[in-house]
């Protein structure tokens, strides 16, 4: 079976999941609820799916203790059993919910740990859980319960790679997702007279130069009483991070976390970023959906397609974030959808159960189907093109996944609930965006300015982080 082109259904996979789709935005990322009325139905023998699952060992025990802020079971506003659950009972397991909240689930975790009652499941996210809380010991690693050289892991083991503490793996990738995708209006594009990017992108000329030069031509073609922008939403880190690095590295000669703020390629991402504000193509506000942006003649709208929904008559198109022209390699930081085994649990046999149940879900052609049948149902105008550029190209191996280690060192530097700025953003969120911010005197910040302003702190955070690190590791 090769799971890669199966994940072309990610967005209906999540929802089959019960996976909450938890990035910048919090739920305002989950897609529509559905009205569609599928019938679940466990895997077809023929499919050979029911074979990659396992069997509950004799007196193993069945129950998952799932610590979290959403359900995985059915609950009144979302009644629809969600397909991974319904294999797990069909295999004799069960979930138990223990409520906890999205702020306090770190905090909450910790004290059920220190009074030695663990749950067993808890949801990777992408800030703090991992290297962060796996060194401050919340979680254990999966290498005795997921074999990521068989047939149902082996297509995320590199990604999972990504994920290793002396050697350790402690996420399985279970699906992933686009964080983020532009959109734009393909009448607008071709009223203008401008190339229009899918096209770009399916030639490999997707670049930060044909962008800007798209949003450049664009905004200087606007009337004279008219007011137009090349770009809103969330794209900043992802312009860094198109690069192949980020502000965060690991070194694994020197085995510890450094910053990499001097690195050239991301001075070149900063500084396309700081023109793009300077020459006014940034509309800055927040814009809750594609459509929005496009009555503010704004040209490229980028965030998830839970805020995109074209209507009847619509000719929208969506690519992926242009790539660095300066390497032919695409990478990408996707939303990886996992679960984290809990330091302390000894329910082995049903965590295994439960990530199999899930990877079948999100790789078996039947429920692929249905997922993408089901999306139509909900989003009827969104084109086969915008589907597959923003569900299967993104997640296929077209893209090398990139992990950015620096959302999950420390409070400072990666706790955005921590943060007591203006903008609310942790040190390193905000420096992937801030050239295109301004300060108290609406002086624009230089990318020079600000690692000036922060590198001792990033330094400082890095150095008691490594100290623990290398203490957990008994280095």
């Amino acid at each position: 079976m090769n799971a890669k082109r199966f994940l072309a259904g990610f967005a209906a996979v999540t929802m089959a999941l019960g996976i909450s789709a938890c990035g910048k935005s919090g739920s305002d990322n989950k897609e529509d609820e559905s009205s569609f009325d599928e019938k679940i139905a466990l895997p077809d023998e023929e499919s050979g799916s029911e074979e990659l699952i396992s069997d509950f060992p004799e007196g193993a025990q069945t129950e998952l203790e799932w610590f979290s802020y959403y359900d995985l079971n059915p609950t009144k506003s979302q009644p629809e059993k969600s397909t991974n659950l319904a294999l797990f009972e069909n295999k004799g397991g069960s979930i138990k919910y223990s409520r906890t909240s999205s702020g306090k689930k770190y905090d909450d975790l910790a004290a059920r740990l220190m009074s030695n009652d663990p749950p067993d499941m808890f949801a990777y996210e992408q800030k703090m859980t991992f290297p962060a809380n796996c060194i401050k010991q919340m979680f254990q690693p999966v290498d005795d319960v997921i074999d990521f050289s068989s047939p149902l892991w082996a297509d995320v083991k590199d990604t999972a790679e990504q994920f290793t503490l002396d050697g350790k793996h402690y996420v399985a990738p279970v699906t992933f997702g686009a964080l983020s995708v532009m959109t734009y209006n393909k009448a607008e594009i071709e009223a203008n007279g401008l190339e229009d990017p899918y096209d770009l992108y399916q030639q490999g000329e997707w670049d930060w130069d044909a962008w800007y030069e798209i949003m450049r031509e664009y905004c200087e073609g606007a009337d004279a009483d008219a007011e137009r922008y090349g770009i809103n939403g969330w794209f900043a880190p992802f312009i860094f991070q198109s690069t192949g690095k980020t502000l965060i590295n690991y070194d694994a000669e020197a085995d510890e976390y450094a910053a990499n703020l001097f690195d050239p390629d991301l001075e070149r991402a900063a500084d396309l970023l700081y023109n793009i504000e300077k020459e006014g193509m940034y509309y800055s506000d927040w814009v809750g959906s594609a459509r929005e942006a496009f009555k503010k003649n704004i040209l490229f709208y980028a965030m998830g397609t839970w805020a995109v929904t074209p209507e009847e008559g619509d000719e929208w198109g969506i690519v992926p974030m242009p790539k660095d022209p300066n390497t032919d390699t695409l990478y990408t930081t996707l939303e990886v959808n996992a679960y984290m085994w809990v330091k302390g649990s000894t329910a082995g046999d049903a965590f295994r159960i439960w990530n199999e149940c899930s990877r079948v879900t999100a790789t078996d052609q039947q429920y692929i189907d249905v997922g993408r049948e089901k999306f139509f149902v909900n989003k009827p105008y969104f084109t086969e093109e915008m589907y597959d550029v923003a569900y299967s190209d993104v997640t296929s191996d077209k893209f090398e996944r990139l992990i950015d280690p620096g959302y999950g060192i420390s409070t400072a530097l990666s706790d955005d609930d921590a943060a007591t700025n203006a903008t609310k953003e942790a040190i390193i969120p905000f420096m992937y965006s801030s050239v295109m911010k301004s300060d108290e005197n609406g002086k624009q910040y230089t990318w020079a300015a600000l690692r000036e302003t922060y590198k001792a702190t990033i330094d400082s955070e890095l150095k008691t982080f490594n100290e623990e690190y290398h203490k957990f590791i008994g280095k």
